[in-house]
């Protein structure tokens, strides 16, 4: 699972910066005292969705330690596509006439990022479903009804399910334990 997420991250990481670089140069002539200028061209500005899906591919790099299951798989298969885009968005950029001159390197990076962030999307599609998920330790329990058993559960272990009496004692924490708010009477 930390190859897939560190795949995922580093390649959106590598291909949203490459994207922040200058891939063209317009060089314009002016009157003949005046030097010529020559003003560069991001790939964001060039490609304004580039960067957006990039900050996804971010996005979801870290929603796959959040999900289990099915909904693993379908993010990971997400960012696979998301990953072909930008990659897609990088060969655009080697293969296109974006200017005067072309600087290679930032459309090639972005390619690479987003290859990363297909690979680790991938992977996480085809093998997420097996991974560990984030625990339910501290998700909210539905409180039971004051009759109701709890075998296994707080009172099995010895706490009582009944109100708190003292407030900065053991019984507080065992309240908190058994999801119950000690400052609510």
């Amino acid at each position: 699972m930390a190859y897939a997420v560190l795949l995922c991250l580093a390649g959106a990481g590598l291909a949203l910066w490459a994207t922040t670089r200058s891939w063209a140069m317009d060089v314009s002539g002016r009157p003949e005292p005046m030097p010529l200028v020559s003003e560069g061209r991001t790939g964001a500005q060039l490609l304004p969705w580039l960067p957006a899906l990039a900050l996804v591919g971010l996005a979801g790099g870290g929603a796959v330690l959040a999900t289990r299951g099915l909904l693993r798989r379908v993010l990971g298969g997400l960012l696979a596509l998301l990953g072909l885009a930008v990659a897609a968005g990088g060969a655009y950029g080697l293969a296109a006439d974006l200017g005067d001159r072309v600087t290679w390197q930032w459309p090639a990076l972005t390619l690479l990022g987003g290859l990363l962030t297909a690979a680790g999307g991938l992977f996480t599609a085809l093998r997420g479903q097996r991974w560990p998920a984030m625990g339910a330790r501290y998700e909210r329990r539905p409180r039971q009804p004051a009759g109701a058993s709890d075998p296994g559960g707080a009172a099995g272990l010895g706490g009582a399910a009944g109100p708190i009496t003292g407030r900065g004692t053991v019984e507080a924490w065992d309240a908190l334990d058994r999801g119950e708010d000690p400052t609510v009477r």
